[in-house]
């Protein structure tokens, strides 16, 4: 019985979904709408439709790559908000290196591209790990603060040193067709960096899972003063997963320039690092369910707009229900099972039981 209530607490994130779902349903109801076909036209566009189902991997493509940015610190007792810079400053890092660096074949200048966006990732988490363990600096308002200055300082380079002359809008000139990423789907925006993504979240999975770097991170996610006493060496281990977090939320802003954009943006991500926060708690922190808590989110986005265009509904309505499902994912985090307190209550129901058992057969003892 207990397993049973165990399994019910760790769907918690399904339920949440499923009532935000029930509650937006409610309010395409208000709005004049048949839920039924909205709903239809969400997810069957999203998921169903070839074009839509392209979209929604584009879009997972920095989703889930922001998600593990978060989720791997996590795992080890640190909160990483600063995935929105990171992949500002990969979208950087990899844009000066295809537009500046002199022209070389693709096979050396691509992954030049990936690895220079993965560093300037890299080192903006690595600011914020080095202050929380050597100066014990809070790393959620450093990389709160990192956030801003990633975003203003794209926004200067896309407009300023390395704008397109005569462009109309803050961007860069085009990288050239042969860097750009391969394409996972003929004739779509669906490219090769939802593929590494997964990838990365498998890798993670098993380094926590069967290595003894795994288990150390865990262990000082739990208990750093015991991982001390143990030998690990907390203080470089902390720096370490921010400089791999942010080098992971580098490659989400590399992908979206080389695969999506083409160009150097001002504001090119409209808030991918905040949906990976979604995304590790929609998870529940685990790296091989990030891809599906990614592909539902990035679903949830695309078809909303295609949801929008098909039965008329309003955009505030569309990003009310968007905005049920991470308020309702939040609120089902509270819930958490207690394993002790369940034994007791199912050792009472047990006791309450049998006692009514007993009254039952002495009265029938009593009358016969």
């Amino acid at each position: 019985m207990l397993r049973a209530i165990q399994g019910i607490y760790m769907l918690r994130p399904l339920w949440a979904v499923l009532l935000s779902l029930l509650a937006g349903a409610g309010l395409i109801a208000i709005a004049g709408v048949n839920p039924g076909e909205a709903y239809a036209a969400l997810f069957g566009g999203a998921f169903l439709d070839y074009y839509g189902l392209a979209s929604t991997l584009a879009k997972m493509s920095p989703i889930l790559l922001a998600g593990l940015a978060v989720i791997i610190p996590l795992r080890v007792g640190l909160l990483n908000i600063g995935a929105e810079g990171q992949i500002y400053m990969g979208g950087l890092f990899s844009s000066m290196a295809a537009l500046l660096l002199p022209e070389m074949s693709p096979f050396v200048q691509v992954p030049l591209c990936v690895l220079a966006g993965a560093l300037g990732g890299g080192l903006w988490g690595l600011i914020p790990g080095y202050l929380k363990a050597y100066r014990g600096i809070n790393e959620v308002i450093i990389t709160i603060l990192l956030n801003f200055i990633a975003i203003n300082l794209v926004s200067y380079v896309a407009g300023g040193p390395m704008m397109q002359e005569g462009a109309p809008y803050p961007y860069s000139e085009e990288i050239r067709e042969g860097l750009w990423l391969p394409y996972i789907m003929p004739q779509t925006d669906a490219h090769l960096g939802v593929v590494v993504g997964i990838v990365l979240c498998v890798a993670a999975w098993f380094v926590f899972r069967f290595t003894t770097v795994g288990f150390g991170l865990g262990m000082i996610g739990k208990n750093p003063v015991a991982a001390t006493y143990s030998g690990i060496r907390v203080r470089r281990n902390v720096v370490a997963v921010m400089f791999v977090a942010g080098a992971i939320g580098g490659l989400a802003g590399t992908f979206e320039v080389l695969g999506l954009k083409h160009r150097l943006y001002h504001l090119f991500s409209p808030g991918y690092g905040f949906d990976g926060i979604v995304v590790a708690f929609l998870a529940q922190l685990s790296p091989l369910m990030a891809p599906v808590a990614a592909f539902f989110l990035s679903g949830l986005k695309v078809g909303g707009l295609i949801m929008q265009r098909a039965v008329g509904l309003e955009s505030t309505v569309v990003e009310a229900i968007q905005g049920l499902v991470i308020i309702f994912v939040a609120a089902s985090l509270a819930f958490r099972f207690d394993r002790g307190n369940w034994r007791r209550f199912l050792e009472r129901r047990r006791l309450l039981d049998a006692g009514l058992a007993g009254g039952i057969t002495n009265n029938s003892g009593g009358r016969s």
